[in-house]
C-alpha cells in the first residue's frame, strides 16, 4: 500500500512542513517600527565609530 501511495504522503508531509515553516515565521516576526529602530541605531553607533577613527 505504501508503495501506492509514497508521492501522496510526500506532498502532504512538505505541505505542513511548509505551513508550520510559514507560521512560525508569521509568529515570530519583528514588527516595522522596532526594525526600523533597531537601524537607526546601528547606524548611529558606526557613525561615531567613523568618527573617532578619524
Amino acid at each position: 500500500m505504501l508503495k501506492k501511495y509514497w508521492k501522496k504522503i510526500g506532498m502532504i508531509i512538505l505541505i505542513v512542513a511548509c505551513v508550520f515553516n510559514v507560521m512560525g515565521k508569521l509568529i515570530h516576526k519583528n514588527s516595522l517600527k522596532s526594525e526600523m529602530l533597531q537601524s537607526a541605531q546601528y547606524i548611529s553607533v558606526e557613525q561615531k565609530n567613523e568618527n573617532t577613527k578619524k
